[in-house]
């Protein structure tokens, strides 16, 4: 009986011994290198596609680019107005963008049931009223005109800073950010107000007495705040931003944005630039 069942025990003793040996060699010597490409290596580097109008915006997006961190990419992505800018990063089409401050993103959502998120302050500007007929705001005619932003937070920004010169009066009872040309109570000079949209400030600067307008539209024409502004205005809440999608804001790479465009790269192009100020901390 033992004779007849030795070969079947060396059998099965061969088997296990090559499927020892099989087993072993799939696993790594942990004393050499194996084949394995190392992880930290392999992640692919995700594209991030920020939006922006004009410079400075465009160039402080550029800076970031150059700034942002190992496993992530910024590429511009040049919009010709700031509805579009938003529509775009609302409809998942891009990841974020840096063209408007905080309130007239909150007015984009209200008013298009949309749920951006502005996650950080990168700079202020000077807002001013220009004239190409006048040269002190005190020789502003009667029955002049004056051409205003048609969004709800600019609007109300341009007609505060009328307010404060004793231009017009607005209503007390009303937020002045939030005014309205309904909400003016006093109005000596008769002013005629024409709401525009801020692409079509620059065209209605050749008609108007008086016009409203950002620092980065109004250099087409070759104007600063600083040299040509009649009415000038540096207000820290409406520093541009960052904005992503509400399900972004607390993504890894909302922190990447965040600190690539608070980098010095970034911190560069603003102090380079007279019209703009960095918001974000020292």
């Amino acid at each position: 009986m033992i004779t007849h069942h030795r070969p079947i025990r060396l059998a099965a003793l061969a088997l296990a011994s090559a499927l020892m040996l099989a087993s072993c060699s799939t696993q790594p010597d942990s004393g050499t290198t194996n084949n394995d490409p190392d992880p930290a290596t392999t992640e692919e580097t995700v594209t991030l596609e920020i939006a922006a109008v004009l410079s400075p915006m465009t160039d402080v997006v550029n800076a970031a680019a150059e700034a942002i961190e190992d496993g992530y990419e910024i590429e511009l992505v040049e919009v010709s107005d700031y509805v579009t800018s938003n529509v775009i990063l609302n409809d998942g089409d891009i990841d974020g963008n840096f063209s408007q401050h905080e309130p007239y993103m909150e007015g984009f959502n209200a008013g298009n049931d949309a749920s951006l998120v502005a996650i950080q302050p990168v700079y202020n500007f000077v807002i001013a009223f220009y004239s190409k007929t006048i040269e002190d705001i005190s020789d502003l005619p009667t029955k002049g005109t004056v051409a205003i932003p048609d969004d709800a937070s600019n609007r109300g920004r341009a007609l505060n800073l009328l307010a404060d010169e004793g231009i017009i009066t607005l209503d007390p009872e009303i937020d002045p950010y939030a005014a309205t040309v309904e909400d003016i109570t006093e109005n000596p000079k008769a002013l005629e107000f024409l709401e525009v949209a801020i692409p079509a400030l620059n065209a209605a600067y050749e008609e108007a007495d008086l016009v409203f307008q950002w620092p980065s539209q109004i250099a087409a024409l070759g104007l600063t705040p600083e040299e040509d502004g009649l009415l000038t205005e540096l207000d820290d809440d409406f520093a541009l931003q960052v904005v992503v999608r509400e399900e972004d804001a607390d993504s890894p790479a909302a922190e990447a944005l965040k600190r690539a465009f608070t980098s010095d790269a970034v911190r560069d192009v603003i102090d380079s630039n007279e019209t703009i100020e960095i918001a974000f901390q020292e």
